[in-house]
């Protein structure tokens, strides 16, 4: 990448159990999300109903916004997909699957600039949390699950 982000990047992997074999076409659904602490907060997005717990335990917030978000059905773990918002960017590169999940080159882009470039893992049974620049008040979260 040639040069260190701005921002502190965090790698989190959810755990929710036991990583199972599964078989057949997988959805993921990847979301950009900003983190924050307010007042009175929105209920969670659905989206983000099976995570709650965890995202407000590891990173502190008590309201979560998907600002941008989409679904990737994989077929053959060699897929590509982008999440946008009205600023940012996250594109996702599945490079194979393993029976745990999938290996992934991840970039985020605010506008057209390159914030972040890293290849990881995305396991079948547990969210991928990366946390990202501060928004404003809040915190950027790219969040992607297997469903």
């Amino acid at each position: 990448m040639g040069r260190a982000p701005a921002f502190l990047i965090c790698f989190v992997a959810l755990t929710m159990g036991a990583l199972p074999v599964l078989q057949g076409a997988e959805t993921v659904w990847s979301g950009l999300v900003i983190a924050e602490n307010v007042p009175q907060p929105q209920p969670i997005p659905p989206e983000l109903t099976r995570i709650e717990g965890s995202l407000k335990k590891f990173f502190g917030y008590n309201q979560f916004q998907v600002i941008g978000q989409s679904q990737k059905t994989l077929k053959t773990g060699q897929e590509d997909w982008l999440a946008t918002s009205k600023f940012f960017g996250l594109h996702v590169d599945a490079r194979g699957e393993t029976k745990a999940g999938y290996v992934l080159n991840l970039k985020l882009y605010k506008e057209k600039e390159l914030l972040l470039e890293t290849d990881t893992k995305l396991s079948k049974r547990s969210p991928l949390v990366i946390k990202g620049p501060q928004v404003g008040g809040g915190q950027l979260l790219l969040v992607l699950v297997v469903e």
